[in-house]
């Protein structure tokens, strides 16, 4: 990977090089800004996560051949365990990749676009001096005109920003060598709707491995360990050989939370964008990524200010990945509190397993269904919100 001088001024320095950053450095590059992508990992670098990419991921995503281990047209489902059923679609509904191919993949994006990446590099500050802004690494310091903050949910320039979180859930997940009866993963998902208020597992095929997970409220480390443990004896895996075990804790902003300040936008975990109920955050991250880049990009093509720009994305993520946002976090408050309905709904009735579908395949939203009456209604009456009706 060739780089430039450090003396050179970037127009936008893009710290952290997985979905968000990378698809922010893409698009940024791809409007002809000098972009620089900075990691402290080598890359490829394992992540834990599901892999799981949903239309909106696959919509907002750069030209090319993304790194697919299966397409998904199966589902089963469990409701603590038990209650067991299936379901099928025509067509997938969701595509599964090894997050350290697809970051890898989408930093190769960002560089075939025209920006420098600098991997295995870490930032150690990063602050602003008059009309640009420095990154300082353990590897020298660049200078920039814009920065895009998209290094996850230890991110230390979005405490600088002021982020705050709304709620903070504790991941954990096991890498599983496949079982000799592989076939019985093939192009299908099992999802279980767990003991713990709000919590879910999954398991997730992957060519050769399993990623087998669960994740609940954080504070609860011991109730969640023992979930995973009897979710994997469930499911018959407990003899499959361990390849990774790892854990993470996912965060999702209060919505008052700032996403920028003065030159500096923050994207992906960094700014806490994530729906709550599912978790999913890998189309947050590709949005929110592209979402900034566009609106640095508009600004400097305009000759606007830093001010502009912020209020550009600002106004981009409120109409679009908020109120996602906001759905989510009604659908999760009912969820909490009826998992079984949640249950009967999606894999008990023929509307609620196509509604479900459509929303995985980006057909509809969380948001558009809760613009019609009936469904908001329902929700309400679930415990989403003391609202039981709206005009």
């Amino acid at each position: 990977m060739s780089v430039r001088t450090e003396s050179e001024l970037f127009d936008l320095a893009v710290i952290g090089a997985g979905p968000a950053g990378s698809s922010a450095a893409h698009a940024a590059a791809s409007r002809g800004l000098r972009v620089v992508l900075v990691d402290r990992a080598p890359f490829p670098r394992y992540k834990t996560c599901g892999g799981g990419l949903i239309g909106p991921t696959l919509q907002a995503l750069p030209a090319g051949v993304v790194p697919v281990e299966q397409d998904i047209t199966r589902a089963s489902f469990t409701l603590r365990g038990g209650n067991h059923r299936k379901k099928s679609a025509p067509r997938t509904i969701l595509r599964l990749v090894n997050r350290s191919a697809f970051d890898y993949w989408l930093a190769d994006r960002a560089e075939a676009a025209g920006a420098e990446f600098f991997a295995s590099r870490r930032v150690t500050g990063v602050w602003e001096t008059g009309d640009m802004v420095n990154v300082a690494s353990d590897r020298g310091t660049i200078r920039a005109r814009s920065v895009i903050a998209a290094d996850g949910t230890s991110s230390r320039t979005a405490r600088d920003v002021g982020v705050t979180m709304s709620r903070v859930d504790l991941g954990l997940e096991l890498e599983l060598e496949a079982p000799k009866e592989g076939s019985r993963w093939l192009d299908r998902v099992h999802l279980d709707w767990g003991p713990i208020p709000g919590s879910y597992a999954w398991v997730f095929p992957k060519g050769d491995t399993l990623t087998v997970g669960v994740i609940a409220r954080r504070g609860q480390p011991e109730a969640t360990k023992r979930y995973l443990h009897d979710f994997v004896v469930q499911m018959g895996l407990h003899r499959c050989r361990v390849l990774r075990d790892s854990g993470h804790l996912t965060r999702s902003r209060s919505i008052d939370s700032p996403i920028g300040s003065g030159r500096i936008l923050l994207a992906g975990d960094a700014a806490g964008f994530l729906e709550p109920w599912t978790r999913e955050g890998i189309s947050f991250a590709v949005r929110s990524g592209r979402l900034a880049a566009v609106s640095i990009a508009d600004s400097m093509a305009a000759g606007g200010s830093p001010k502009e720009a912020l209020g550009q994305y600002q106004n981009a993520v409120a109409t679009s990945l908020v109120v996602e946002m906001q759905a989510g976090e009604l659908c999760l408050r009912a969820f909490e509190r009826h998992p079984g309905v949640f249950h009967r709904l999606i894999s008990g009735t023929r509307v609620g397993w196509h509604e479900f579908s459509r929303l995985t395949r980006g057909d509809t939203t969380l948001a558009s269904a809760m613009n019609h009456r009936s469904v908001r209604y329902s929700i309400a009456r679930l415990g989403g919100t003391h609202e039981t009706s709206r005009p």
